[in-house]
């Protein structure tokens, strides 16, 4: 390749150089003077042969500068693949935190770049493997050592077989509902949730939750307010999933307020958006723990367990609010938290 683009050089110089020697020549002939033109001949030879040898001179440099830098450009080519081919055994073999060095602004450093994120990606999903299977391990290792405690009190004859059934329900009931959310939160992140979307009123969701939840707040003490903006555009989205969103916010709200507390249930426009509110008086989230209470099994709160929920409904709530083209966030401090699900308007897309 290297000799080719030699020989091209010398044959487009052999091409082009006729037109700046014959013109060169008529610049020598013209200082001479006219009695020079019987020299032209000889002076176009003559530029022309220094031409040449000055080109072929050079070439044995320019050949030695060309040959040096393909071979650093090929050992470096070289050197990136061979480091690719062993983080791509790394990562097939499990090694997720390998990573490639990022030296330079070329292509073969963008491909490291992109390689590196692809681990840290495949990384995290292990990760996230790992700590599933240890969670949904913990989540069910309560159950079923109280039904093996059950089974073992009845076999002692400590418990009536009519108090044992009526536990070894409750039990399995627990486990039903962790294996249902847990088939709730795969289709959700995989995004196979059916959803049905409508335009309808903020303030018949807002209805809906409220009257689904006041009597059990009365029994707590805790007092639930609903407040509504004025005017209020339509909302598009699947009703019953935003009313299970609202659900579980207010679920989680009344078991974070201690009685004589209030939690605040609201809505308002802005943008294109109708921003939907659950506000307590609870303890509030540290900042710490903002950032992750979405995440499958996460609780602020590790002694809350069995009782509290499967630890799964506010990893639903917002991959449910994402599906719809919405959003679900939380901003919280010591005098309580506030969570809002927006909704887009119907007469902004």
């Amino acid at each position: 390749m290297i000799c080719i683009a030699l020989g091209a050089v010398l044959l487009i110089s052999e091409t082009l150089a006729s037109a700046f020697i014959r013109h060169h020549v008529e610049q020598m002939v013209t200082l001479i003077g006219p009695d020079s033109a019987s020299l032209r001949p000889d002076l176009e030879r003559g530029v022309r042969r220094t031409l040449n040898s000055a080109l072929l001179v050079s070439l044995p440099l320019a050949l030695v500068v060309a040959a040096l830098t393909a071979l650093l450009s090929a050992r470096r080519v070289v050197k990136s693949v061979e480091l690719l081919r062993d983080g791509s055994h790394a990562i097939a073999t499990g090694n997720y935190e390998r990573r490639l060095p990022e030296e330079g602004r070329d292509e073969l450093t963008d491909v490291a770049r992109h390689f590196n994120r692809m681990a840290a990606a495949l990384q995290q999903v292990e990760q996230g493997r790992v700590e599933l299977i240890s969670n949904v391990a913990h989540e069910l290792r309560t159950p079923l050592s109280a039904l093996r405690g059950y089974a073992e009190a009845m076999n002692d004859g400590v418990m009536t077989p009519e108090a044992v059934s009526g536990a070894i329900l409750r039990e399995t009931a627990a486990m039903e509902r962790l294996a249902q959310d847990l088939s709730v939160v795969s289709r959700v992140e995989a995004g196979a949730v059916e959803l049905h979307p409508s335009d309808f009123a903020p303030s018949a969701l807002l209805i809906d939750a409220y009257e689904r939840f006041l009597g059990v707040y009365e029994e707590r003490g805790v007092s639930l307010v609903r407040l509504e903006g004025k005017t209020l555009p339509l909302v598009t989205a699947d009703f019953e999933r935003a009313s299970q969103i609202l659900a579980n916010l207010l679920g989680n709200a009344l078991r974070h307020t201690p009685s004589g507390g209030q939690v605040a249930l609201g809505a308002e426009h802005r943008g294109g958006d109708v921003l939907f509110t659950v506000a307590d008086t609870g303890s509030g989230i540290l900042p710490e723990h903002q950032s992750r209470i979405f995440e499958r099994f996460y609780r602020v709160d590790p002694a809350r367990t069995r009782g509290d929920g499967s630890g799964v409904g506010l990893t639903i709530a917002r991959g449910l609010a994402t599906r719809m083209g919405g959003s679900l966030t939380v901003r919280s401090s010591q005098a309580g938290s506030i969570f809002t699900l927006a909704l887009l308007a119907a007469h902004s897309h």
